[in-house]
């Protein structure tokens, strides 16, 4: 059995790859593997040499990747654990164990560009002490002899585009960060994810007209700033509200010698999706739909469910704050044991949970255990 703030989360929908650096899952999304596409296709018409244009493209990477290992270090210094770094085409995602307090988003964020001004700096001084002139215009006439300043240039540019006061840049966050000192942390957000958003569609109107690729980079603007939003109306929502008030308490559990057609039965009369899977009175699994399907499909119905049950699962404490469990919920989709000292008390699934924040945001306080 896992505890809901300690297990591995699932990785985020999209990655297609996954690596490991300081001990954080480096998660690739398929649309930032088809822009390293669209760059290798289009470097190819350039006038420096594959080996070049390939380094260029690496340095790329490994900077946005350091921006992010600089969220996680300064993340871990104030307690706070990052469980993964998802790489999009406009650069990469910590997402994190808990929410940062304002102040320590504040400098958790201003952590990524100055890694970037960094790079920019020490490669300047660099060239600068071997009597090397720095071509500030390097992009116009890219060539193998201005790598250097090309690399410099681009940690330029992702560390003033990543100060940008909107969401989901890092300007954005310490912009929230700001204003959460003068309003509460919902307004502060709306106001840098409305922020976020006009910069998007600012840049997707340029961009249909003069350059498609800025279009695309809008859309994840867009995306990242509503997304935000919306995790921020629902920690508004269940702040200082118990787990127990969401958490469904009319369920059905399967014992362990039940068979695939037991538990069959029981998803069709009943509504549930997730079985907690019991022994006499201790919960030794979790029985998750998909889970039943693949069982009914590799060896039939009347196989022991214990082959296929979830040993590992979530579980999480009556009391705990709805708000802290929110963006594991999201990122999993999946079903949380609602368990006092291995006692069974409920379920808290995604469904369930959405039906609760709908009553909430038309301001009806439904009962604890409802």
């Amino acid at each position: 059995m896992a505890d809901a703030r300690s297990t591995p989360r699932a990785a985020s929908p999209g990655s297609v790859g996954s690596i490991r650096l300081m001990g954080v899952p480096i998660r690739l999304h398929f649309t930032f593997v088809l822009l390293l596409i669209f760059l290798v296709v289009i470097g190819l018409g350039s006038n420096q040499s594959p080996a070049t244009y390939s380094l260029f493209v690496l340095a790329l990477i490994v900077s946005v990747l350091l921006h992010e290992l600089g969220h996680a270090f300064i993340s871990s210094l104030y307690g706070i654990r990052t469980i993964e770094i998802m790489m999009f085409p406009i650069g990469g995602t910590a997402r994190l164990e808990r929410p940062a307090k304002p102040g320590e988003e504040f400098w958790i964020a201003l952590t990524g560009p100055l890694v970037n001004l960094l790079i920019a700096g020490s490669i300047f001084t660099v060239l600068y002490a071997q009597h090397k002139s720095i071509n500030l215009f390097a992009f116009d006439q890219p060539a193998d002899g201005n790598l250097a300043d090309r690399i410099a240039l681009s940690n330029l540019i992702l560390a003033g585009f990543n100060l940008l006061p909107a969401f989901p840049m890092d300007g954005g966050r310490m912009l929230r960060a700001l204003l959460s000192r003068l309003r509460n942390e919902y307004e502060a957000t709306r106001i840098a994810t409305w922020s976020g958003r006009m910069l998007a569609i600012s840049m997707g109107l340029y961009g249909f007209v003069y350059l498609p690729m800025l279009a695309f980079v809008a859309f994840f603007i867009y995306l990242g700033a509503a997304n935000e939003g919306a995790a921020s109306r629902g920690r508004s929502l269940t702040q200082g509200i118990p787990v127990r008030a969401a958490m469904l308490t009319d369920y059905r559990t399967l014992s362990h010698g039940s068979t695939i057609r037991d538990a069959a039965n029981l998803l069709l009369a009943t509504s549930q999706q997730d079985f907690p899977v019991v022994h006499g009175e201790q919960v030794v699994g979790l029985l998750g739909r998909n889970a039943l399907l693949r069982g009914m499909a590799l060896e039939g119905p009347d196989s022991y469910i214990a082959a296929h049950m979830e040993r590992e699962f979530a579980s999480i404490a009556p009391d705990q704050d709805l708000s802290e469990i929110l963006p594991f919920m999201a990122n999993t989709g999946t079903c949380a044991l609602v368990m006092q000292e291995d006692k069974l008390l409920g379920l808290l699934t995604s469904e369930n949970l959405s039906q609760f924040l709908l009553l909430r945001s038309v301001g009806l306080q439904p009962t604890e255990g409802a």
